[in-house]
């Protein structure tokens, strides 16, 4: 039986013939496989995962009450609510800063075509899919990324959309793959997008929104900054020793591996791509260079790469970034869809993962059947940027917080404490109603507890006056007001 909590919530989606299977997980693919008898979870690299892992499930006895694991599945969160304002908070910031830039907020299924994400084989996110087959024998796959699905919707507008198109998404991913610190199987992120501008404007643009984010939360250029290169760069090298474009975004999955295995390593893939000795050497000597005028002096200003990182740092000046941005070649992004400009948000301390990253795909739309936009983007995770504010110590306080708690002093009044609470709401005021009669103790316990500004008791003398007491909870005066005033 399929009783694994992290697969309940494809439940709904799955072929009665497969509510008993076998379900087999690893890190390179996940999916279901018939078998009554049998389920087992098998998570490969993931062993020793304390009792998720090689474990087998089966009923409990009859009569009997199984006792659940209360731990969310491995690799996801629960947001209990001081973490869900932290979230929250982090959300706000996310949408106060695309609608300040003029964008509209879009969002998509989590649940997608397994199609949409099958483009080329050797991306890494092909191998991070929780997919499967469901009733109507579909092969989908709960999304990993958002930027394929906007493409879908972009595609499915057709020409009814005017451009260019400003779009902005929050929404929850999912990837399997081994976790690490901002690293999670699920998460939310932040996307960007501008579609039908083919100036180098829209990555300035796009960068420049990351930086007013980064401001607006306390972040400064001393602790972020931007690595910007071009896909382009790889291109007129590869053209010099007429390396066919089939290899290209291949090689460009391999060169992004830079800096996470040994450069050994990754000649021996390129090697094995089929890239000549001479051009592994000379890709790999452009690729170690952190200069623009370097880069100028060996590829020429005539090129295409040279002209656009020239233009975006010019218009890194006008927008007041300049600060946060430096060229880096090895830059190139693992997904295949990106064509031109691409870069990276990274820690200046080194010790976190990517924090956000983006460029130009003028060519995705083709790739599911329409016609190719210019179109740029970025995303933005949320697990990343929470560690980084945790490490500079500037983690927002976010304590729950109501203008009003109102109690009754007799049972017999809950009623008229009710009819308070709900005066109240109506003026737009937030109210905690204690919903018990509870001692007067318990009330300023709770007060406290979510910083109440004020305390309204409903008591009998006082609502025989037409009147209800009240307490500043800040200042400790106390006062009796008419209801009507209140």
């Amino acid at each position: 039986m399929i009783t694994h909590p992290s697969l309940l919530i494809l439940r709904p989606f799955l072929k009665p013939s497969l509510l008993n299977s076998t379900l087999f997980v690893n890190p390179r693919r996940f999916s279901l496989r018939c078998n009554s008898s049998l389920a087992t979870e098998s998570l490969n690299s993931d062993t020793n995962e304390t009792g998720r892992s090689g474990s087998r499930s089966s009923p409990p006895p009859s009569g009997s009450t199984q006792k659940i694991d209360v731990n969310p599945p491995r690799g996801t969160r629960d947001f209990p609510p001081e973490e869900m304002r932290l979230r929250t908070w982090l959300f706000d910031n996310f949408r106060e800063v695309s609608r300040i830039y003029g964008f509209e907020e879009v969002d998509f299924p989590v649940l997608e075509s397994e199609a949409l994400y099958i483009r080329k084989a050797g991306e890494e996110i092909r191998d991070q899919l929780y997919c499967f087959e469901d009733r109507g024998n579909r092969r989908v796959a709960l999304r990993p990324e958002l930027t394929p699905s906007l493409a879908r919707l972009v595609i499915q507008k057709g020409k009814s959309l005017s451009l260019p198109v400003k779009w902005f998404a929050v929404g929850q991913c999912w990837r399997y793959e081994r976790m690490t610190r901002g690293r999670r199987r699920e998460h939310y992120q932040w996307n960007m997008d501008i579609i039908g501008v083919a100036d180098i404007f829209a990555e300035a643009e796009l960068i420049s929104s990351i930086v007013t984010f980064f401001k607006q939360i306390g972040i400064t250029a001393s602790d972020v900054g931007f690595k910007i290169s071009s896909r382009k760069v790889l291109q007129e090298v590869l053209d010099r020793y007429s390396i066919s474009e089939a290899l290209f975004g291949k090689v460009c999955i391999i060169i992004d591996k830079m800096g996470k295995i040994p450069i050994e390593e990754i000649k021996t893939e390129l090697a094995l791509a089929q890239l000549p000795g001479e051009a592994i050497e000379e890709l790999l000597q452009v690729l170690t260079m952190k200069s623009l005028t370097e880069l100028e002096e060996k590829l020429g200003a005539a090129g295409e790469a040279v002209s656009d990182l020239k233009q975006l740092f010019s218009l890194a000046d006008k927008y007041g970034f300049s600060e946060w941005i430096q060229f880096d070649a090895s830059v190139v992004r693992g997904l295949a869809y990106y064509t031109g400009i691409v870069f990276e948000g990274f820690d200046k301390e080194g010790k976190l993962r990517a924090i956000c990253g983006g460029g130009r795909y003028d060519q995705l739309l083709s790739t599911f059947g329409g016609d190719d936009i210019p179109a740029c983007g970025f995303g933005f995770g949320d697990a990343v940027i929470v560690e980084l504010l945790k490490e500079k110590g500037i983690l927002p306080e976010l304590s729950p917080c109501v203008e009003n708690i109102v109690c009754s002093l007799d049972r017999g009044l809950q009623g008229e404490a009710a009819a308070i609470a709900t005066r109240l709401r109506g003026s737009g005021q937030t109210v905690d109603l204690v919903l018990e009669n509870k001692p007067l103790k318990w009330v300023f316990k709770r007060a406290k507890r979510v910083n109440a500004a004020r305390l309204i008791f409903v008591g009998a003398d006082e609502w025989q006056k037409g009147m209800v007491g009240v307490k500043n909870l800040s200042t400790g005066e106390q006062y009796e007001i008419k209801v009507d005033e209140l």
